[in-house]
């Protein structure tokens, strides 16, 4: 399996299966759970706050930049 480089129309099982064959590579996990009625609980995390907002900013800011410009950065 190809390394997930973004979330968008992942599937959870293709995000666990590359986080299983990249096990050594990955520094820190964070899990949120978006529900059927609209609500977002987290879940887990082994990041300080500022280090998950980071990472948080870091996904939009990648996701918007592909929906401007296409996947092809």
């Amino acid at each position: 399996m190809a390394k997930i480089e973004s979330l968008h129309g992942t599937t959870p099982a293709e995000i666990f299966q590359s986080g299983l064959e990249n096990i050594q590579d990955i520094e820190a996990v964070s899990l949120s759970v978006l529900w059927k009625d609209g609500t977002v609980t987290a879940g887990w995390s082994n990041l300080d706050m500022a280090s998950l907002a980071l990472m948080i900013l870091t996904l939009d800011q990648k996701q918007r930049l592909e929906h401007i410009q296409g996947p092809d950065l």
